[in-house]
């Protein structure tokens, strides 16, 4: 049987995990942004059955280039342009890594008191380095909670939600009667799903429309469905509103939203999972604009564009109360003096598991590396290039430019003049799809009005100018290739 492995040995195997991260990191605009595996490879490339004896490290470092890699899509790679940004930051896998090594479960303050109350400031830092409203620190009513995602910051949402608009009848007794959440056509998928995990259901999901030439809910549409819902019975329990949808970073009205939810006791939810994190910057402020009069939680991705990796979300919320009132469960296996006592915070009554990793150590490394001005910096570089590549966009001719791109997300389409709606649309996706097998760059797309717009997000703490350019270059390029190749049909 192998011995547990010894510190010498997790010494020496680690320094070789950590020069081979350094490696990978200096090494990673050799690789093809996207993953050229096929479906199968890698489980081909895999043994079937387990081994029966232990071996050492080395194989598995040998597997990680053999195996692994070949299946790996680079989000870190300075030509990643898809989804949204993923950032990973060398102090964020190194508090990752001081995490895992204290292998802490903060699930009560008891458990870890470092865990817990590192946490609470973390997220009270950030509260300040965003410029949040003061009823979202940890020294009022409500307070900050790091979850693993904005679809997990959603549902708790909902469920504190229920636990408010029906005087805890909900956790109890189950959900009697119909209960709605609203939410527009660009609200991220996340609500829909914990609709159906809450037990409000599909049903109980109501759209509203946006105004089409923003894609921002419209609030007197909001107005108007509530009423109606009310009038048929059912129970408004809660509207989201986005601050930088996934597709288009679409902007919902937060205040004039807040003015209905407040009118008819609905809680207001802001889903700023993307976005929330650029208010580090003065000057993109605006992006709270409504949230101290009205936001009763409110959630941002600090590993989507802020440098620190996944998994860290964190949600605030202005009463804590209904949060711990929904989740709150006490076995006797879990009673002890400092909960008894009313004076700590136990996390576990924040979010749905029980057992929750230390995540505000990597928070706190990347705060602390990069200081307040080193977030700005970063998030300023992203916006600037994002300005730059739409300068690009609508100076070169044959391209059309969707206007709203306030941060670091542009949305575009070649023009295709003279093709059908159609066509056109299905000679953008082939583009995407050449432009994403030649392995120089990776795009994701939408569909705006029913048309396929192109999504360019910049954010990787590796990209610069020049990845932008290239990658706008080699869009040119294959676009006018299609264009001649259609031509010559």
């Amino acid at each position: 049987m192998a011995a547990h492995m010894t510190p010498e040995e997790f010494r020496r195997y680690g320094r070789q995990v950590v020069d081979w991260i350094a490696d990978y990191q200096e090494k990673i605009e050799t690789y093809p942004v996207l993953s050229q595996a096929r479906p199968g490879d890698v489980l081909a490339s895999l043994p079937v059955h387990p081994p029966e004896e232990g071996e050492g490290y080395e194989n598995v470092l040998a597997d990680l280039e053999r195996v692994v890699m070949p299946g790996i899509t680079h989000w870190q790679h300075p030509s990643f342009f898809a989804y949204f940004p993923a950032n990973a930051s060398g102090p964020a896998i190194l508090g990752d890594l001081l995490s895992a090594g204290l292998g802490v479960q903060g699930m009560l303050w008891a458990t870890s008191p470092a865990c817990t109350e590192l946490e609470t400031r973390m997220a009270d830092w950030m509260a300040e380095l965003l410029g949040l409203p003061a009823r979202f620190r940890s020294d009022g009513p409500g307070g900050g909670v790091i979850e693993d995602s904005a679809s997990s910051a959603a549902l708790v949402a909902i469920l504190a939600a229920l636990e408010r608009a029906g005087g805890g009848r909900a956790g109890r007794d189950g959900l009697t009667g119909r209960h709605t959440l609203y939410v527009s056509s660009q609200t991220h998928s996340s609500l829909e799903k914990a609709a159906k995990i809450t037990g409000i259901g599909m049903a109980g999901v109501r759209t509203v429309d946006v105004d089409p030439a923003t894609l921002a809910m419209d609030p007197a549409r909001l107005d108007a469905m509530i009423a109606e819902d009310l009038a048929a019975g059912a129970v408004p329990t809660l509207v989201c509103a986005t601050v930088g949808t996934t597709s288009t970073t679409a902007i919902d009205p937060v205040a004039a939203v807040g003015e209905v939810c407040r009118r008819h006791g609905v809680w207001l939810h802001v889903d700023a999972a993307y976005a929330g994190v650029a208010a580090v910057c003065p000057e993109l402020r605006w992006l709270n604009d409504g949230l101290a009069e009205y936001a009763d939680s409110y959630a941002t991705n600090p590993h989507k564009w802020l440098l620190t990796n996944f998994d860290c979300n964190l949600l605030w919320v202005a009463d804590r109360e209904p949060l711990a009132g929904a989740l709150s469960i006490l076995p006797e296996y879990l009673r002890n003096q400092a909960t008894e006592s009313g004076e700590v915070i136990d996390y576990r009554d924040w979010q749905i598991p029980l057992g929750r990793r230390f995540r505000a150590l990597k928070l706190w490394s990347v705060i602390r590396w990069y200081g307040a001005e080193g977030l700005r910096e970063h998030i300023r570089t992203g916006v600037a290039l994002a300005q730059r590549l739409a300068g690009w966009i609508r100076d070169e001719p044959g391209f059309v430019l969707f206007d709203h791109h306030p941060l670091s997300l542009v949305c575009f389409r070649p023009a295709w003049d003279g093709l059908p709606e159609d066509e056109a649309d299905a000679a953008t996706l082939r583009l995407m799809e050449r432009l994403n097998a030649s392995g120089d760059l990776y795009l994701t797309h939408t569909k705006v009005g029913g048309r396929v717009l192109l999504r360019m997000a910049i954010g990787a703490p590796a990209t610069r100018e020049e990845h932008v350019r290239a990658a706008w270059r080699r869009i040119v390029e294959e676009t006018r290739a299609i264009g001649r190749d259609r031509a010559a049909q």
